[in-house]
């Protein structure tokens, strides 16, 4: 069975990040799956320069976002990242923004990164480098 890798990242609302009514915009949410998925790669490895410096691009082609409740200005959620293990040549990752006080759920969400090289050629099978990271971290399927 594979191993489960998740990070959390807290999350401080910037007053630039709310609308009128004191609301996280929702293109912000956006924003904080980036954060957390810079937060995951520099605890597992799997940044984005380490991607680019063997040779490939994680551009991202699906992203769904689940919105539950608001987050206002203020407040500190927490992010959490789960890595979901695929033996497709994909990143998988779920999300979920909780309320790090009491942990009612704000947003859920999940992303889809495929593999392409620098001449922007969509990869169809695992990089090596990928292969390796899934057996040092035991994510293969």
């Amino acid at each position: 069975m594979a191993k489960t890798l998740t990070t959390e990242k807290e999350l401080d609302i910037r007053f630039s990040e709310v609308d009128s009514m004191n609301v996280v915009w929702h293109g912000s949410y956006m924003l904080y799956f980036e954060d957390a998925r810079e937060a995951f790669g520099e605890r597992f490895g799997l940044d984005y320069m380490t991607i680019f410096n063997n040779g490939c691009f994680a551009p991202l082609v699906d992203m769904e976002f689940h919105w539950r409740r608001p987050i206002r200005y203020g407040m500190h959620p927490v992010i959490e990242i789960r890595y979901r293990p695929t033996e497709a040549a994909k990143i998988l990752f779920d999300y979920t923004i909780r309320d790090s006080s009491d942990g009612t759920v704000f947003a859920t969400g999940r992303s889809v990164q495929v593999f392409m090289d620098h001449d922007y050629n969509l990869l169809w099978e695992n990089p090596p480098f990928y292969i390796e990271w899934k057996k040092r971290w035991e994510v293969c399927e």
